[in-house]
């Protein structure tokens, strides 16, 4: 039995990211460009530079939405007909979804940042590790912040299609920022 399109699909990527085609480097970007910079990329190097630069910028625009909050870059970096692969409990699918999110987590942690520790773009993939920081001083359902520190951890990866993410499987480590917050016992 042959194995399944998606398996072999998987091996290829890993080897891909296995290979030495792949290069470890640190971004380049310009000083005043205002999106995030990721600390470490690697870049399956078989990839056009075209393909790899828009499918960077639409991460790094997502990736800085959720540290500004600012509607335009979600919109710049997500396809109309986004789809959110592991879509919480109580958020909408589609673009309204993220924006929605992130009103809830700036309400909560106004001065939220967050990092990119590491940029993985293979295929129409970019996986990316993000840092989240912080202080608990607003809101959070129905609880007032006391200035906690915030600082939890979230690996997303992202279909890029046509320059935009069409989808969207992420983690966060949900447990670690509700102790944060004060809402779960550590």
């Amino acid at each position: 039995m042959s194995p399944s399109l998606t398996t072999r699909r998987f091996r290829k990527g890993f080897w891909l990211l296995a290979s030495p085609l792949t290069v470890a480097m640190t971004p380049v970007f310009a000083a005043a460009d205002p999106l995030v910079q990721p600390r470490t990329v690697i870049v399956d190097q078989s990839l056009p530079k075209a393909q790899v630069a828009a499918q960077m910028l639409a991460a790094r625009r997502y990736d800085t939405f959720w540290t500004t909050g600012e509607e335009a870059l979600a919109r710049a970096a997500l396809a109309p007909d986004f789809i959110d692969r592991t879509l919480p409990r109580g958020r909408p699918q589609g673009v309204s979804g993220p924006l929605k999110a992130s009103k809830m987590v700036h309400a909560a942690i106004p001065d939220i940042h967050c990092d990119v520790e590491q940029m993985i773009v293979a295929g129409d993939r970019v996986v990316t590790h993000l840092h989240f920081t912080g202080h608990f001083t607003g809101e959070f359902k129905g609880e007032q912040g006391k200035g906690q520190p915030i600082d939890f951890i979230a690996t997303d990866i992202y279909r890029i299609v046509d320059g935009r993410i069409a989808e969207n499987w992420h983690l966060e480590d949900n447990l670690a920022f509700l102790q944060q917050l004060g809402l779960v016992a550590p």
